[in-house]
């Protein structure tokens, strides 16, 4: 291939290698690096590859997980629950994804995978690469990949939603959670929350967020009760409504800075999770 075709080539598969990476790492701006990283690679190889989608899928793959490795103290030594990265998209834009497939609780079950693992199970299980292209890319036998996958599946499948919940509903739930919010309306709040739902603040230690998971409906109204006794109201500033994750949500500009709030839809007209991201390192790629 001449120098024009490699961009090519790379470029045809480059959004493909951003989902997997972002899936992968949890952030869009560490995705974009391992892709770049991947493209470097990409420039001393690609004459010599015979199937590029394959080759940059498996480098891509190599390189996400020496990243996962490599932040594994960091990670243990977060202040606070950890949230992935908000994936936020314009409500007029057709959504990119399938809601579940980016949705914040399945990135969270990913989270619980080791590195190989989570590279198995994604590389198979959500972008249909089969058992034998997955023991190639990640150097593994496919007996070694078969079980991978297994343990892996098992893992996820709790947490991976298994219904379908319509734009138009999930738009309902969003709205009239902020509204009974604001008004401070705590009946409403538990009828819009399923029973075990569950609420994730992530400050990153910078600002201001809860240090553990609030779960169940009576520990989350109890929180939303304080944080309004405290500052007058829940959530005070401007609001934008987007899609974060493939489901409705908002941008908060507060006095202290951006926030977003992404919700999570069950399958019952409730809410089974609602995600609060403050950490500013995370929200350096908001819409204008």
């Amino acid at each position: 291939m001449d120098e024009t075709a490699d961009i090519e080539a790379f470029e045809a598969q480059r959004p493909r290698l951003t989902r997997l990476a972002y899936r992968m790492l949890g952030s869009l701006a560490e995705a974009e690096d391992a892709v770049q990283d991947a493209w470097l690679r990409w420039t001393r190889a690609g004459r010599d590859v015979a199937d590029p989608a394959a080759w940059l899928v498996r480098v891509t793959s190599r390189l996400c997980i020496d990243r996962l490795r490599a932040a594994k103290t960091q990670r243990e030594a977060y202040r606070g629950p950890w949230l992935p990265e908000p994936l936020i998209e314009e409500l007029t834009e057709d959504p990119v994804e399938r809601a579940e497939d980016v949705s914040v609780a399945f990135l969270l079950a990913l989270e619980r995978l080791s590195p190989l693992e989570r590279a198995v199970f994604l590389l198979h299980d959500v972008f249909d690469e089969d058992y034998g292209a997955v023991a190639e890319a990640l150097g593994r036998t496919e007996p070694a990949v078969r079980q991978l996958a297994a343990r892996a599946r098992a893992h996820v499948s709790e947490a991976r939603p298994r219904f379908s919940v319509s734009q138009e509903a999930a738009a309902r739930l969003a709205t009239a959670f902020m509204e009974a919010a604001t008004k401070g309306d705590v009946e409403a709040l538990r009828s819009l929350l399923a029973e075990d739902a569950v609420m994730v603040t992530d400050g990153g230690g910078k600002r201001h967020a809860a240090l553990r998971p609030m779960i169940g409906r009576d520990d989350i109204v109890r929180l939303l009760q304080g944080l309004a006794w405290r500052n007058g109201q829940v959530w005070p500033g401007r609001l934008r409504a987007v899609r974060i994750n493939g489901y409705p949500g908002l941008i908060l500009e507060a006095a202290d800075g951006p926030m977003t709030l992404a919700f999570e839809p069950a399958d019952d007209e409730r809410l089974a999770g609602v995600y609060l991201m403050r950490n500013p390192d995370k929200l350096g790629r908001l819409p204008g």
